[in-house]
């Protein structure tokens, strides 16, 4: 159980106690303060009878015990533990006994104060010596200091223990509480940047006939404000973290593809992360000037590590140009367009007189993802160096569509089944016939203006059969979609791109294909991924394993999952207005509706979405029809 509000997190099982075991802990800046926080009351540890988060950063802990030898079978103390990713824990006790109590209690603590890398990799060193200090205990090393105190101070501190003390009277039905508070020296508690006065994102609801929308829309909206981080050089700016416990800091494609899928909260996430990501651009004259820098990702059994910076450097014009639609303020836009002007020469460049751009790396692969991305980049910036007055347009219009042209005939593999696009080509033209989840990439194509939907790189027919490929047993888990087919060579339930479930891709797909009129298909994957959120309490993992969903089953976490994760909430609130079909073109003053006209979820009503940086609720009915009920003044309903 993961409590976040970085750049702090608080981890435990849902034992309540922190024993010092795997990540369990209080941290701050990936540093961990404090590993072992464990309660006995009466010399016997509770017995925990229940555990949930209450918020994304905070947890609630119950335990039981008998504390009276007159008490019979039944407990007579209730402790409740709130945990906040702050570094505070409050320690509740109520006692049921008829007769007055006198209860000891006595709180266990440690830690390493390690690095959260060396700690994942089994390098963390033993716990620290501690010392007493002020009302509690505190730890030091040369990297680093924490302290734990008390609120009321404990009746002992032994520091060669690291035990604090206390012995409470309770009368019948009375209560007393603890308050600890972790805290590396000279700090002071952590605000989340998610807090309502600050967030760049509105706080949208959802309801209607199905009760999970409300919980998923209302859970990814807190993890999503949970991971937000300032840019150090510039504190306006928030961008998200890519999820916790692994990735507190900035990934570049993950951030700018989570802020894209919440365009329907505001603009402000966006503008701020394209102005954190401005500043890292690569400059110069060399081969990877205008270039997003970003890490190596793993792609799967069947291609090499994929570059996130290529990915990073496609999305910046795409966000721009669509968060442009949704309302993102002329002056911002101007301020942007020069970095994505850059971002689309380097994609010129790169390709030069070819036809597709291949991996920056020597003798890599063309992915048909990248293909997809690089696609859409030049087809949306086409549009936003036009809107803007700038040259270049043309140009990229020009190659996207050669690049159509020549996508189909080259990626496109026949067989008796229908035909599949392969997943890459290597450099001597030989196709990755494998089917995986990177091509939902191929549906998503774009937003352009009047509500309308870029072209993609398939054609209609084939459209069709990726559809019905993306909705076939082999690829629809039943908890989304796997990202590589069952029959695959080198399926893996739990392969990160070679067979788990991926929350985002799934996501993606959902949108693709009910933009592109394949309900049926994209019904299936959605309440695939509903069910999924239920089981896992509405906090969306970024991924799990791709195991067939059957009666009676819940989708098995992955052990390397970051949950909360940044594209996984994001997804949330794709899955939920992809049913409104919400298609805004703010600086035409209209905004255009293509809800999913089977209704697979009854009626639906949005409330508290942006769009023209004003609010904007939307009703769809249970025959699939869509109703304006919040707008901003002047805002059209586009055809």
């Amino acid at each position: 159980m993961i409590c976040v509000a970085l750049p702090a997190l608080a981890i435990s099982t849902d034992q309540g106690q922190m024993t010092g075991q795997g990540l369990e802990g209080f941290y701050r800046s990936g540093r961990r303060l404090l590993s072992r926080c464990r309660l006995r009351v009466s010399g016997r540890e509770p017995l925990a009878v229940q555990a949930r988060m209450t918020t994304a950063d905070s947890a609630r802990f119950v335990g039981a015990l008998r504390a009276s030898p007159h008490s019979g079978p039944d407990p007579d103390i209730v402790v409740e533990r709130m945990r906040h990713a702050d570094g505070t824990e409050r320690i509740t006790l109520r006692s049921a006994a008829l007769r007055p109590l006198r209860v000891p209690v006595e709180v266990a603590l440690g830690t390493d104060l390690a690095e959260m890398g060396a700690i994942a990799s089994g390098a963390a060193g033993p716990e620290l010596p501690a010392t007493v200090y002020d009302s509690g205990l505190r730890w030091s090393c040369p990297t680093g200091t924490s302290s734990v105190t008390a609120d009321p101070p404990p009746m002992d501190a032994l520091a060669s223990a690291g035990l604090l003390r206390w012995e409470f009277e309770l009368p019948p039905g009375g209560s007393r509480s603890v308050e600890l508070r972790v805290r590396p020296d000279g700090a002071g508690p952590v605000r989340s940047l998610g807090r309502k006065a600050t967030s760049p994102l509105a706080a949208a609801q959802a309801s209607g006939d199905d009760p999970r929308l409300q919980p998923l829309l209302r859970t990814s909206v807190e993890d999503l404000n949970a991971l937000l981080l300032r840019d150090p050089t510039n504190p306006t700016d928030m961008h998200l973290a890519a999820g916790a416990p692994w990735r507190c800091g900035l990934a570049p494609a993950d951030a700018l593809a989570a802020a894209r899928m919440v365009l329907p909260l505001g603009t402000r996430l966006a503008a701020g992360t394209l102005r954190s990501l401005a500043r890292t651009q690569l400059r110069g004259t060399g081969p990877q000037s205008g270039m997003i820098p970003g890490p190596r990702r793993d792609a799967g059994t069947h291609l090499p590590p994929a570059c996130t910076g290529t990915e990073a450097g496609l999305l910046f014009p795409v966000l721009l140009a669509e968060a442009r639609r949704w309302g993102l303020p002329d002056s911002e836009t101007e301020e942007l367009l020069p970095t994505a002007e850059r971002c689309l020469t380097w994609l010129r460049t790169t390709v030069g007189d070819g036809t597709y751009l291949c991996d920056p790396q020597t003798g890599g692969p063309v992915r048909c993802e990248t293909q997809a991305h690089a696609h859409r980049a030049a087809v949306l910036g086409a549009d936003l160096l036009d809107a803007c007055g700038r040259p270049g347009a043309a140009e990229l219009r020009q190659w996207a569509q050669a690049l159509r042209t020549a996508f189909r005939e080259d990626f496109w593999i026949d067989d008796l089944g229908g035909g599949r696009p392969a997943a890459a080509r290597a450099p001597d033209g030989t196709r990755v016939p494998h089917l995986g989840a990177a091509a939902v990439h191929l549906l998503d194509t774009g937003l352009l203006g009047g509500g309308e939907l870029a072209p993609g790189l398939l054609g209609k027919v084939q459209t069709g059969q990726l559809a019905r490929l993306l909705g076939g047993p082999a690829m629809d888990s039943g908890w989304g979609l796997r990202g590589l087919a069952v029959k695959e060579a080198g399926y893996n339930p739990f392969g990160h791109r070679s067979g788990a479930v991926r929350v985002h891709e799934t996501a993606v797909a959902v949108a693709g294909l009910a933009a592109a009129g394949y309900e049926k298909e994209a019904n299936s994957l959605l309440r695939g991924a509903l069910a999924a959120a239920e089981s896992f309490g509405y906090r969306l993992p970024e991924m799990c394993a791709g195991e067939q969903r059957t009666d009676g089953s819940a989708p098995l976490p992955h052990p390397a999952a970051c949950r909360p994760a940044a594209i996984a909430a994001a997804a949330g609130v794709l899955l939920t207005v992809t049913l409104a079909g919400v298609r805004p073109d703010a600086p035409a003053g209209t905004v255009t509706l293509r809800p999913v006209h089977s209704a697979p979820l009854g009626e639906i009503v949005l409330t508290g979405l942006r769009v023209a940086g004003a609010p904007f609720s939307v009703r769809v009915s249970r025959l699939g029809l869509a109703m304006v009920e919040e707008a901003a003044d002047g805002l059209q309903l586009g055809v």
